[in-house]
């Protein structure tokens, strides 16, 4: 699918037109023309109409999301409190940021007051959450200007339960996690316009060497406490820039070599300052799975440099420091799906948070959790959101049981480990069922394979290091019938790049198609030219020293289709290579990963779209991946960060990625540098083969209840969007029993 390539710095926005730095909006007309007759606004509250009528007089309203005062030629006084607008019923009103107001905003343009209304239940939710008191009432609950969400449909009812079903703890968590999930910004269901979330605005500097967050005043942690800028001046500074806590500086905030850091002008103010230009870096603040803040007031007792005793409060827990405290919660890690104190027995609490959904019990077999009563949204007519209770989310290992079970109408939504292959399935069930299914879109969900370059035993390195190997697996597979097998004749062959098509302008017919035809004679020839020959004539090529090829692969279900796995391992089989296969736990796959250990690397495509790759070079570069989805070349990045003291060092071709993604996060995405710098990296990337692509843009399955409202169809189902996060589920409601 093609989405439009914004400079990472702009303000998309409704009824204006986007302007610069400081996310504000240039008006298309500073003036809004009312005719000479009985001005109304009309709102929708449940099955009922209510319009507020002005005097019979001509009018000029300025449009406020300009920032411009309301001038009339007479007074209006706001008689009516704001009964809630929908997208399907929006009353001609405009909004300064995609399909959300602030207070004042929405207050001006509808000439109404909003007056806010809580969750009936949400008394006996706040007595699940351990270390809670009483509830104060919403208005000091919420902040004095909470994000205000307009629904797609209709004005919520509170109640119900969300259930979903993940792998497995840490093992395809993220569709659930993205549920909940908030960040400083957020990118819009159009998938390319940023919008407040956490934060209240944003701005940069004329260099783009510093941005401005500014926070909602009164904002809460779920625990009652405020959420200030110094929460997020002490993520960065104290916890990720600490040397105790991550003794190798996370790569992702090191820029031409320096560190970036963060300042505090006041408690609603907090400047990211990085020693480079970086324009994109805002959509890291977007789609990323890190929040950039944590809870001062909770974690400032376990932390060495704001408790000269936490060291001594550690040992009297058993612990060797006060970095093995924190991360009792903190997990050493901005994942938040990783294991929590209840899991591990170690409390009965857990952090505070800022998302919609807290944390109240965990097994090995699940979670649960309960709205945040101190939540900063509300819909247009006033109610704080989240509109559902609680979410369940149920560990499902076995894929074919996670299928039964949404056909046995258990499951309220779902799409992560949702394969094509599951779709015939799941259609032919949808009319008897209680879920409807779609055929979403997809960006990164093609499978890829890649040869360890790096790899510990030297013969294999050795083979694996020749792009004639790479090239020769890569003809060897017959797309066109994973294509048909796997993919129910949907989607495309394409190759693997560095970035995700469709998202940036820079790639080429010849970078997505090279090396993707189907051609065994080019293969068996390849490899013959490397001396790797069958001199026994048993269909098995031996290695230089007369060892028979056989290459154990590992995978994790939740990585792509099995059944690739079994025809891809045919093709090779057929050109000469054995490749024995086992599947593993994705924590298994992802720890040898990490540890060097893996021969062959094969997932999801993922984190290749623009609004990755213009903030971070893991894919552009060795690994050319992460953690969660490890790549190649794992060895050369040793041989980096070490200055050539340890590691293997890299061919000529991937010492120039380095240089080159360097370059590429600073300049502004889509703009003519960063294009020719895009494809230069894309260049290498072809000639390499670093990475084996199959089939992409086929579609996956997304499931939702028949019985939630305010559900839309998913504009693309993509880890890199994270999932549902684009799509605002603290809307979704049960509209039936």
């Amino acid at each position: 699918m093609g989405l439009a390539k914004p400079y990472a710095h702009s303000c998309h926005t409704q009824g204006v037109e986007p302007s610069g730095r400081d996310g504000t909006a240039t008006a298309l007309s500073a003036l809004v023309p009312f005719k000479r007759r009985e001005m109304s606004t009309t709102l929708k509250k449940g099955n009922q109409k209510m319009t507020s009528k002005a005097l019979s007089l001509s009018v000029w309203i300025p449009i406020l999301a300009m920032g411009l005062p309301m001038t009339l030629e007479t007074t209006m006084a706001r008689a009516e409190t704001c009964a809630g607008i929908t997208l399907a019923q929006d009353g001609g009103l405009k909004s300064k940021h995609m399909q959300q107001f602030d207070k004042a905003e929405l207050e001006a343009a509808a000439n109404c007051t909003i007056e806010f209304s809580a969750n009936p239940g949400i008394a006996a939710l706040n007595s699940q959450i351990e270390g809670n008191g009483g509830l104060p009432p919403l208005a000091e609950r919420l902040p004095e200007e909470p994000l205000i969400v307009v629904p797609y449909a209709e004005i919520g009812r509170y109640g119900g339960t969300l259930r979903m079903t993940s792998n497995a703890t840490e093992s395809g968590t993220s569709d659930a996690l993205s549920v909940r999930h908030v960040n400083m910004v957020r990118i819009a269901d159009d998938l390319k316009t940023i919008v407040p979330n956490v934060a209240k605005d944003y701005s940069w500097n004329e260099d783009f060497t510093r941005l401005t967050f500014t926070l909602r005043k009164g904002h809460r942690w779920s625990d009652g406490a405020l959420f200030t800028a110094d929460d997020v001046a002490f993520w960065f500074n104290d916890v990720i820039m600490n040397a105790e806590m991550f003794p190798d500086t996370q790569s992702r905030w090191v820029f031409n070599g320096m560190k970036a850091h963060v300042e505090v002008t006041d408690p609603l103010h907090a400047t990211f300052v990085f020693p480079a230009s970086l324009p994109n870096i805002i959509n890291r603040f977007a789609v990323s799975w890190i929040q950039p803040f944590l809870p001062k007031h909770f974690f400032a007792q376990f932390h060495i440099g704001h408790n000269p005793q936490a060291n001594d409060l550690a040992r009297e827990k058993g612990l060797k420091d006060w970095t093995e405290l924190f991360n009792v919660y903190y997990g050493a890690t901005d994942w938040h799906d990783a294991p929590s104190p209840l899991l591990k027995g170690s409390d009965t609490r857990v952090m505070p948070t800022l998302e919609p959904y807290l944390l109240v019990e965990e097994t090995t077999t699940g979670r649960r959790f309960v709205a945040n009563p101190y939540f900063h949204m509300v819909d247009t007519a006033g109610q704080q959101l989240p509109y559902i209770d609680v979410l369940d989310e149920t560990y499902v290992p076995d894929a074919q049981a996670r299928i039964l079970k949404i056909i046995n109408g258990e499951v309220d939504y779902k799409t992560q480990s949702l394969s094509l292959s599951d779709y015939p399935l799941l259609k032919e069930n949808e009319a008897g069922s209680s879920y409807a299914i779609q055929l979403a879109p997809t960006i990164g969900e093609g499978v890829y394979y890649a040869f360890n370059t790096t790899a510990k035993p030297e013969m294999l390195r050795t083979v694996f290091n020749d792009v004639r190997f790479r090239k020769a697996m890569s003809v060897a597979i017959n797309r066109d019938e994973i294509r048909e097998l796997v993919y129910l004749g949907l989607g495309e062959a394409v190759q693997a790049t560095p970035a995700a098509n469709g998202t940036v302008d820079f790639l080429t017919e010849d970078h997505l198609k090279a090396y993707t035809q189907y051609d065994p004679a080019m293969a068996k020839s390849l490899l013959e030219e490397m001396g790797l020959k069958d001199s026994n004539g048993d269909g098995v090529r031996e290695l230089p020293d007369g060892e028979p090829i056989v290459i154990q692969m590992f995978y994790a279900n939740a990585g792509g289709p099995v059944k690739i796995h079994e025809l891809v391992q045919g093709y090779w089989a057929a050109a000469g290579v054995t490749v024995t296969s086992r599947e593993v736990t994705t924590d298994e796959y992802r720890t040898k990963g990490s540890a060097n250990e893996l021969l062959i690397t094969s997932w999801r495509d993922a984190q290749r779209a623009g609004v990755n790759i213009s903030q971070s070079d893991a894919m552009l570069a060795p690994p050319f991946g992460n953690p969660f989805q490890p790549g190649t070349g794992f060895e050369w990045v040793t041989w980096k960060k070490t200055a050539g003291v340890q590691g293997i060092e890299p061919p000529e071709d991937v010492k120039r990625l380095w240089d080159l993604s360097a370059e590429f996060i600073l300049a502004p995405l889509g703009s003519p540098q960063s294009n020719a710098i895009g494809k230069e990296i894309a260049d290498i990337h072809m000639n390499n083969v670093f990475k084996i692509g199959i089939i992409d843009g086929a579609g996956t399955p997304v499931i939702a209840s028949k019985k939630m409202s305010n559900f839309k169809p998913f504009t693309a189902s993509s880890d890199d969007y994270y999932f549902a996060h684009p799509f605002r589920p603290q809307q979704w409601f049960y509209s039936t029993e």
